[in-house]
Order: C-alpha cells, then sequence, then structure tokens
C-alpha cells in the first residue's frame, strides 16, 4: 500500500516514514502542501498523512483542494492544535481521522490500518478469499487454517490483492501502489512478485487463487 506523508518537521517525518515503512507500506515523505499537492497530482496513494501546519499552504488548504477535485483518498490529519473548533474544521475539510501531536507512533499506524479497510471490511482485521485469510493487524496469513510466511513485499502485494479481490490489476497499478518514486527496479518486477506468491499460495493447491488475465494483469478470486 502506497502513503502519502507530508509532514514539515524533518525529525517526525523521518520518524513516521521508517515506521511506515517497517510496516511494508510504501512511502512518499514531504515537507510542504505545495510539494504534497505535486505527489497527489502524480500518483495514486492509498492513504495520505497530512499535517495541518504547513509552509507554502497549510494542510487544510491542501485537503479542500483535493477533496473540491473528488479525490477521496482516505487522509489523516496531524495537528498540535487540540480544541473542538480545530477538530470540527479539520473534519468539515474532509478529513477522515484526526490525531493530536504529540502521539504514540502504535496508534498512527492502527488509525492507518483502520483508514486503509474497506468498508464492508471494517469489522474485521482479516481479509478472506477462499480459504486464504491476511490478518492485516499482525500481517499472519494463512491458506486452509496453515500458517505462510512472506516477505514484506510479497505480503504488501497479497494484502493489496486481496482487498481488490475479483478485480483484474494491472502491473502498473500494482507497481504503482507498492513502490514510491525511489524505487527504481526492473520493468519485470510484479511478475517475479506474483511468481514467488504462487510458489507459496498455489502451489499443491487444487484450487488456485492467483490469475492471469492475458494482456490485462493478475486477480486474486476463487474460480
Amino acid at each position: 500500500m502506497r502513503i502519502l506523508l507530508a509532514e514539515d518537521e524533518k525529525d517526525l517525518n523521518q520518524i513516521i516514514g521508517s515506521r511506515l515503512k517497517a510496516e511494508h507500506y510504501s512511502v512518499d515523505a514531504c515537507f510542504d502542501g505545495e510539494e504534497a499537492l505535486d505527489y497527489l497530482r502524480s500518483a495514486r496513494y492509498d492513504a495520505v498523512v497530512l499535517d495541518i501546519m504547513m509552509p507554502k499552504r497549510d494542510g487544510l488548504s491542501v485537503l479542500r483542494q483535493i477533496r473540491g477535485k473528488g479525490d477521496q483518498t482516505p487522509v489523516l490529519l496531524l495537528t498540535a492544535k487540540d480544541s473542538i473548533e480545530d477538530r470540527v474544521a479539520g473534519l468539515d475539510a474532509g478529513a477522515n481521522d484526526y490525531l493530536i501531536k504529540p502521539f504514540a507512533c502504535e496508534e498512527l499506524l492502527a488509525r492507518i490500518r483502520v483508514l486503509l479497510r474497506k468498508p464492508e471490511q471494517s469489522a474485521d482485521a482479516c481479509l478472506r478469499v477462499g480459504d486464504l485469510e491476511i490478518h492485516t493487524d499482525t500481517h499472519q496469513v494463512k491458506r486452509g487454517g496453515k500458517e505462510i510466511r512472506l516477505s514484506g513485499k510479497e505480503y504488501a502485494l497479497l494484502r493489496y490483492m486481496a482487498q481488490n479481490a475479483g478485480i483484474v490489476l494491472s502491473r502498473e497499478r500494482l507497481e504503482e501502489h507498492l513502490w514510491n518514486f525511489d524505487y527504481a527496479g526492473g520493468s519485470n518486477v510484479i511478475d517475479v512478485y506474483i511468481r514467488y506468491l504462487r510458489r507459496k499460495i498455489d502451489e499443491g493447491q487444487e484450487q488456485k487463487l492467483i490469475h492471469t488475465v492475458r494482456g490485462a494483469g493478475y486477480v486474486l478470486k476463487e474460480k
């Protein structure tokens, strides 16, 4: 999953970015509102962590602009202000959630996990496709009750496909959601990771879950 982090405090930006990457998120980080808008124009994100008090353009202005253009990417606002009026202003601007500084990184990660769940998954932290289970809170993956160990990128790819189960995802879309602008890998990287996942998820199974749609991409589904 790909996240945009816009926070002008460099130390805090680095701390949050490091924690997100440790949780296998792909992260693009920036330090002002104008830069945040540039990133949002250039890529699709699964969530945005947006500080309110930033130079050049504040977070509320950024939020209002993207919502005005119909962009409904989940947004978590960060702020040092804790008055009711400030919270209402952020939510009225279109924020999905609001976190007051200082905060524990564990709480930030938990709130991001909630933002990334689809409405039908909101009461359940487990994604299921057939007998495949992906526990998004613990990163545990099981098939038929048997635990499967995945690398960070394998898990991120499988989780994204499970969140879009039944939808054909192009290689470009998968790559865009799993790597940030700093990535400079090979053009067949998605094919390589799909091959890894098939060995771990489908090999030896009568019911295959990962399917290739020729000329279009890949889909995770029961036949």
